[in-house]
């Protein structure tokens, strides 16, 4: 029988039908049903069949924006030096090292030079090492305090487990790749240069212990030095910039505590700096006999502490720097003369710079308001050169090079926008919004020069609102293409964050999470009524924790967006923190809590995504997935899609695309993370009419 063209179309367009396989519970005595459990057996066909499924789905309807997708990916790679440099930093053993990329590959180059003319050694070529590999990520590296070895942490999955490798700079052969399933994010070389400290992790993938590796011997003969038995603390191993120490962390979502190994001793014992006390954060470096300490005890937004390392009891404690209620201390970077602390005022980020020698301090002026400053690459100790970044929505990245003795900045790069790219194109403003309970909003909105809010202009509204992690205004490049075809971009700095401070996230997690959605709405609303955004043309993104608040906002007030993003959403509240044998659960109790217990499983039902959909029309919705995601699992977003389809009650396009060879953070090489990032935006200007634009 021959089909018809037209029906055969009809019938790709049909969503795929996944099986709902109901599971019943009663938890707290509340029956609920979960009509898709069965999509968590990633091993079982049907489930990998159903994810390809979505895939072919999303391409067949997107198909018509296949053109479009190719020329807002080559906008955005045209934006693009391919052929780039780093700016070089000076280490402590001596080499300038900096990383590059060249034309057509998808991978940095780390490279050192023993001197400004000195000829370049590459270290690391990741393009090399990423050959046969559909995933391929270098989370961390580190040289041995002489300069001779390279020990890296490779992860060739995107679930977070990695290999560690070391390499002889000298004879440029890998000596050492007998530990696997490392945590992502420790590696920390004693004095020694023959003994590497790293984290593994329990069965939940809560990085709980830190072993000490002798280069040249069996993994299995790695020495435990430290184990947190507790699920809510995750450890952590560095090396500090003085080279002193070996601080290694563990710390849940309110409590932390620190324990010191002197790199010249890596068979001591860990020594405790203070012990944990309930609700006390803390973070610690070294400065000769004495150590600084930024702690909350007692202080909401955080003070500065010294005490000898002789004596690091809690009662040795004196205040360096106290406790002020409108600057939020967020770290501190100790140097032989001056100790830098990254503060946040008045919503935005600061650095602040003291002098030892006499006490006296001053703030590093910024051109822009509404920007971005932090701290960078900053490897040696005995410096008085301080390396920072600098950006803000209409300003690249750019790096400099501060005098903390003259106070003198020099701009030692900016990236290189390609395309006619001219900052004076576009404005960025900050506003607010007000909440219902009074409360105001920060707001970002950037667009291009001569666009006025008259209520005519597509609206797009970014937010996360979790952890106390800020949305601060950063550039991006590949946002151009959204702002030349007139889209006003809005960053919503909603509680859960912590631009005005730490009870800015204190007031948007656990009891008062609500207040998260609650805010980002509000700020849709103002932006709409002010002009900013054409009611018919308004959409809205978030990834991850922010796929959380997606999903809420989504339940909660429908009828206020055209079309919404939402990339690896953590959806599925009550039963991923119903399991504990789930990635990240129990060390997250202090940020969601805990539904064994009555109060916060009723407080998280309220707002849960997956268990709050209802039989009424939803906007247009886009979802993205990982199947090797550790953090949301793909069948979060694919459990709230199939449930989705089952009670929308509009004709609205919904569609989620799994990658099936990442995890998190999606392709690993830059050019499969364009590709992704143009489906997207296709996507969405499609939605809100600017696909001919």
């Amino acid at each position: 029988m021959c089909i018809p063209e037209v029906l055969l179309t009809i019938m790709l367009m049909t969503p795929p039908d996944v099986e709902a396989r109901p599971v019943i519970t009663n938890p707290h005595g509340v029956r609920m049903v979960d009509p898709y459990s069965w999509l968590r057996q990633k091993e079982n066909p049907e489930v990998i069949d159903y994810l390809k499924a979505e895939n072919a789905y999303a391409e067949k309807s997107t198909a018509h924006l296949e053109d479009l997708r190719k020329k807002i990916y080559d906008e955005m790679l045209g934006r693009i030096k391919e052929d780039d440099t780093t700016v070089p930093w000076e280490a402590n053993d001596g080499w300038i090292y900096y990383s590059r990329t060249e034309e057509g590959k998808a991978y940095d180059i780390i490279c050192r030079k023993s001197g400004e003319d000195g000829e370049e050694q590459i270290i690391l070529n990741i393009n090399d090492l990423a050959e046969g590999h559909e995933f391929y990520d270098v989370t961390t590296w580190e040289t041995s305090p002489d300069g001779r070895y390279l020990a890296w942490l490779a992860d060739t999955s995107g679930y977070e487990e990695n290999d560690l490798l070391v390499k002889d700079l000298e004879t440029g052969e890998v000596i050492d790749a007998v530990v696997q399933h490392a945590n992502p994010f420790s590696l920390a070389w004693a004095n020694d240069n023959k003994t590497i400290f790293y984290a593994r992790q329990d069965e939940a993938k809560r990085p709980d212990r830190i072993f000490r590796h002798r280069l040249g011997t069996p993994a299995e003969d790695d020495v435990q030095v430290y184990h947190d038995p507790d699920g809510m603390f995750y450890v952590s191993a560095s090396r500090n910039r003085s080279g002193e120490s070996i601080f290694i962390g563990s710390g849940s979502q309110l409590t932390s505590e620190w324990h010191e190994i002197d790199t010249d001793d890596p068979e001591m014992d860990p020594r405790v700096i203070a012990p944990r006390r309930h609700g006390v954060e803390y973070e610690v470096d070294r400065h000769g006999d004495r150590y600084f300490i930024l702690t909350n005890d007692n202080a909401t937004n955080f003070k500065i502490m010294t005490t000898s390392v002789a004596t690091p009891q809690e009662r040795n404690w004196t205040a360096f720097i106290p406790h002020d209620p409108e600057v939020y201390l967020t770290g501190l970077d100790a140097f032989k003369d001056h100790l830098v602390v990254s503060e946040r005022r008045d919503g935005f980020r600061a650095l602040r710079v003291i002098d030892l020698a006499d006490g006296s301090s001053h703030q590093i002026e910024v051109p822009e308001q509404v920007s971005a400053i932090g701290t960078g690459m900053n490897a040696r100790f005995d410096t008085t050169n301080l390396r920072y970044g600098y950006q803000s929505p209409v300003t690249p990245p750019s790096v400099y090079d501060y005098d903390m003795n003259t106070r003198q900045a020099t701009l030692r790069k900016q990236r290189e926008v390609l395309g006619g790219f001219e900052s004076s194109d576009y404005v960025a403003v900050r506003s607010e919004a007000e909440a219902a309970d009074g409360a105001l909003i920060p707001v970002t909105v950037v667009h291009r020069k001569g666009i006025k809010p008259d209520g005519s202009n597509p609206l797009w509204v970014y937010g996360y609102g979790s952890y106390g992690s800020s949305m601060d205004p950063w550039f991006s490049s590949n946002r151009l293409s959204l702002l030349d075809r007139g889209v006003v971009f809005a960053i919503a700095h909603i509680r859960g964050g912590a631009e005005k401070g730490r009870s800015w996230y204190d007031h948007g997690k656990m009891e008062q999470k609500v207040n998260t959605f609650t805010d980002f709405i509000a700020v849709v609303e103002a932006l709409r009524d002010e002009g900013w955004g054409d009611p018919d043309r308004i959409a809205i993104q978030g990834g991850s924790a922010g796929g959380l608040l997606m999903g809420a906002v989504l339940n909660m007030r429908p009828d206020l967006f055209t079309v919404a993003q939402a990339d690896v959403p953590f959806v599925d509240v009550i039963n991923t923190m119903s399991d504990p044998s789930i990635p990240l659960t129990v060390g997250e109790y202090e940020e969601w809590g805990n539904p064994a217990e009555p109060a916060a499983f009723h407080r998280m039902l309220a707002y849960s995504p997956y268990d709050n959909i209802r039989e009424m029309d939803y906007p247009t919705i886009l979802v993205t997935a990982g199947l090797n995601d550790s953090r949301v699992h793909y069948w979060e977003p694919a459990k709230w899609t199939a449930r989705l389809r089952d009670h929308k009650t509009d004709d609205n396009l919904l569609i989620m695309k799994t990658n099936m060879g990442a995890g998190h953070g999606g392709s690993s090489g830059r050019y499969g993370r364009l590709e992704e990032l143009a489906f997207e935006y296709a996507f969405m200007l499609d939605q809100l009419g600017l696909a001919d634009r």
